[in-house]
């Protein structure tokens, strides 16, 4: 594959929306000081301005509360208070790292909850309530009550800054939300005029729907009832579990039922049935097994339901409020340069659909699903929970990294396996390679080739490498023999051996006309600079 880069070529700005924000676990992880220690890291690195996390309103954060909690006496459930100290420490502590909150409107305070016989709990390790209030007028007090908390810690003009989410995909039953679409649309609905009656200019936004979908029908229902809707969020993987707008073919629907639900944990105890090696993580990948090694996944399922939902929000600011390669959690794929290639290639794929995006997540430091003890066990974060950066830390920081002027080298980089993006600026050209497969195949590497039109014989080029040797901290752990705990040295050594260091790269130059060539294993990613 090769590319020409020259002066006629158009120039446009480099949208790093990825920037706006990421994703975390939960809101209590955000009391720990690993958390804010590595939110800080990321922060500092890779220029992240927000974080986004579930769980505000869990019962773990103690919010609402009654004294039947502590003491059985008849008529103690009407001694009742709001508590929002925790909140405000986990809010302190994002504040503390540089960044602002993307706050998650999530999930329904158990005394608030309706009892009507659905399943009260999701399947989480930490057991969010995923049903609609039992008492409307009753979630409207408590909600405000919240935002005045906030107004009163921080001042309206920050809280005005700050963007506020309803719920966390409502259109997968038993996970996140045991109703139906318009159940919650009347939550957002209520919701969003609670907040608005607070305070009009604290922006509002929904549906935050998995795999792109309800976005037509939510923004009509918006616009038909005169409910407030300031952003549209929704979101996107590749290899989503629970299928996307595509897989579905109905971009309004809800994942499958009780049925389907049954359906996917016979499938479950029939894996592990199968697996020989009895450890918690050899059970829980049998029965979670990572669809995009074993199925013919599309690599540009992101890009089209991106432009395809911009479409649809009508105007709208358009979040991806989670996005990533995989939404397998302990997929052993996750750790490697595979998720690397692939953000780099979408990254740079959606940006003219998406106004700001938020890949899931930062860290390892992550209790959605489970707690696993083994650095490396197929988290989403981008760093370990020991904060060892991943490969798809180092691909990301060379985006980061890159100017604020892209040369656009056309649609046809993303259609091939090969691609390139180049950007310019402080006298500087960058140029990106990447190989992105949906699959990690061991095959021979693929020749790229650079053509750079510059009057004068450059300086130097170097190179920073993710690749097999380069920036794989998974691959020196396995040689450690994959210790289950690691202590602090051990933590430091892999950081320092994994890190991904520039180094100079050979170059020719004749008639005005920089040549650079590389070869590229599979999902490896290769950024040079050129001064």
């Amino acid at each position: 594959m090769e590319f020409t880069i020259n002066g006629s070529l158009p120039r446009v700005p480099h949208k790093k929306h990825w920037q706006f924000c990421v994703g975390s676990g939960h809101a209590l992880l955000a009391l720990r000081t690993d958390y804010t220690r590595q939110l800080k890291y990321i922060h500092d690195a890779l220029g992240i301005d927000r974080v986004r996390f579930h769980g505000i309103f869990c019962d773990d954060m103690r919010t609402c509360n009654d004294l039947s909690m502590q003491m059985d006496l008849p008529g103690a459930e009407a001694y009742t208070e709001y508590n929002f100290n925790a909140c405000g420490v986990a809010y302190d502590n994002v504040l503390a790292a540089g960044m602002k909150p993307f706050v998650e409107l999530s999930f329904m305070p158990g005394k608030l909850a309706i009892r009507d016989g659905r399943p009260l709990t999701g399947g989480f390790f930490y057991k969010p309530n995923i049903v609609p209030p039992a008492d409307y007028a009753a979630w409207r007090e408590y909600l405000q009550a919240f935002i005045r908390f906030l107004i009163h810690r921080y001042g309206v003009e920050e809280i005005r800054t700050w963007y506020f989410e309803v719920w966390n995909e409502p259109d997968l039953p038993y996970i996140f939300w045991n109703g139906s679409r318009d159940e919650y649309f009347r939550l957002y609905a209520e919701t969003a005029r609670a907040i608005k009656d607070v305070d009009s200019q604290i922006p509002v936004g929904g549906p935050s729907t998995s795999g792109s979908k309800w976005i037509s029908s939510f923004v009509a229902f918006c616009h038909e009832n005169n409910v407030p809707l300031d952003f549209v969020t929704t979101h996107q993987y590749a290899g989503d579990p629970l299928g996307g707008v595509e897989d579905q073919g109905d971009a309004e629907g809800q994942a499958g039922g009780f049925e389907s639900w049954q359906e996917h944990l016979r499938q479950a105890g029939e894996a592990l049935a199968r697996e020989k090696e009895k450890t918690f993580l050899a059970g829980y990948r049998a029965a979670t097994p990572d669809k995009s090694e074993t199925t013919d996944i599309p690599d540009d399922l992101f890009r089209k339901n991106a432009a395809r939902t911009h479409e649809q929000a009508q105007g709208l600011p358009l979040y991806y409020t989670e996005w990533n390669e995989n939404a397998i959690f302990s997929a052993y794929t996750n750790d490697t340069r595979k998720v690397a290639a692939y953000d780099v290639k979408m990254a740079l794929a959606v940006a003219d659909h998406v106004t700001g995006s938020s890949i899931w997540c930062f860290s390892d430091v992550f209790e959605e699903l489970h707690p696993f003890p083994q650095e490396f066990h197929g988290g989403f974060g981008i760093l370990t929970q020991n904060g060892i950066p991943k490969p798809v830390f180092y691909a990301m920081k060379l985006l980061a990294d890159a100017p604020d002027t892209r040369i656009d080298l056309g649609p046809e980089v993303f259609d091939a396996e090969v691609g390139a993006a180049a950007f310019e600026g402080n006298g500087e050209t960058h140029v990106i390679l990447f190989r992105q497969k949906m699959k990690q195949l061991d095959l021979p590497k693929k020749e790229a080739v650079i053509h750079l039109a510059c009057a004068k014989k450059p300086a130097s080029v170097t190179v920073r490498r993710v690749d097999e040797e380069h920036g794989n901290p998974l691959k020196l752990w396995e040689e450690m023999g994959k210790p289950v705990s690691l202590n602090h040295a051990e933590v430091e050594d892999l950081k320092a051996r994994s890190a991904v260091q520039e180094e100079e790269w050979p170059f020719t130059w004749q008639d005005g006309m920089l040549t650079i060539r590389a070869e590229l294993g599979v999902n490896d990613v290769y950024g040079f600079v050129i001064r």
